[in-house]
């Protein structure tokens, strides 16, 4: 309730703020860069709060990529405005997205803002505008130590730089193959199973462990990150209590080959957990799952369906203390 408050004032303000920003006309030499320019004006006709935020989400980036009129572009600036208070805004901007907007609109928001890029772009070539966004909105969303990263969300942009025609031959690879991964183990979709091997030597798999909720956590030893989330997990009340009671299930895998080091500080992991490691290497040499940097947290409903897909821990542990 708090986040939803702070976003929509947030939401108020970004309103307020494009309206009586005037934009300095180019042609003045030096140019003075002028500020972002927000100037979404909700339809009267749209009473309803949650489509008042997504109208202005959708609309965001209208003022910036208007082609009516363009502004200078160079290595500090891109259409007027500083290029780090671009880069400012993309980061608020899916900051908002994520939290304020159901995922479906959130998608619809990054291919948006794709479209609107590309098309002023089309308009003035050597400004760089999709470039750049384009760059900013991999490293919140793909950067495996942004606290924004989301591939659900990333996926439909990358989909829609393949679809482009815009991206140099030798990227087309690279962006192909951060398709696949954003596709594997989906929001929705069943968790790819797999066998582990715990300390006494006994085999599991993940479909076998049952509980309400379960959680893969895949972790390394003397990781300090992934320390802070076993304590975390150990020492919150909510989250413990919900391991306690048997319906939430750690599964703390070790998907790397220092077995001697691992064995060494298994013991130090809580013995309700269900701790083991990746005997054959099938996870990360047949890519299971996109483990892209460790600690790497997955959160799975009864079915082992992926509610939370390589998230950051806050977002896993805000969810965890929702449950009742």
């Amino acid at each position: 309730m708090f986040r939803n408050i702070i976003y929509s004032l947030l939401i108020f303000c970004i309103l307020l703020s494009g309206c009586g920003r005037g934009m300095k006309a180019p042609g003045t030499a030096p140019f003075e860069p002028r500020q972002f320019p927000i100037e979404t004006s909700v339809p009267v006709m749209i009473q309803d709060p949650q489509e008042q935020t997504e109208y202005a989400l959708l609309h965001y980036w209208d003022a910036f990529t208007d082609t009516s009129k363009i502004y200078p572009s160079d290595s500090t600036m891109i259409n007027g405005v500083r290029i780090d208070e671009v880069g400012e805004m993309v980061r608020q901007y899916i900051e908002l997205i994520e939290y304020q907007l159901p995922m479906d609109k959130a998608k619809e928001c990054v291919v948006n803002i794709f479209n609107r890029a590309e098309n002023f772009q089309k308009r003035d070539t050597s400004c760089g505008m999709l470039e750049y966004i384009a760059e900013r909105i991999e490293k919140c969303l793909y950067d495996p130590n942004s606290p924004y990263r989301n591939e659900d969300l990333f996926l439909p942009f990358v989909q829609r730089m393949l679809s482009s025609g815009r991206l140099p031959e030798e990227m087309q690879a690279s962006y192909s193959y951060i398709e696949r991964m954003c596709s594997m183990n989906m929001t929705g979709t069943p968790a790819a199973d797999f066998t582990f091997t715990d300390m006494n030597g006994r085999k599991h798999s993940l479909y076998g462990i049952k509980a309400e909720y379960t959680l893969l956590f895949f972790s390394n030893p003397g990781c300090e990150a992934c320390a802070n989330i076993i304590s975390v997990l150990k020492q919150d009340e909510l989250i413990s209590g919900l391991v306690a009671s048997g319906r939430l299930a750690v599964v703390n895998i070790y998907i790397d080959l220092e077995l001697d080091k691992w064995r060494g500080y298994a013991s130090s992991y809580p013995s309700s957990w269900h701790n083991g490691y990746d005997q054959d290497y099938k996870i990360r040499t047949d890519v299971i799952y996109n483990v892209r940097a460790i600690p790497s947290l997955y959160l799975l409903d009864k079915d082992k369906k992926v509610l939370l897909k390589d998230a950051p821990e806050d977002r896993v542990f805000e969810y965890l203390r929702t449950i009742n």
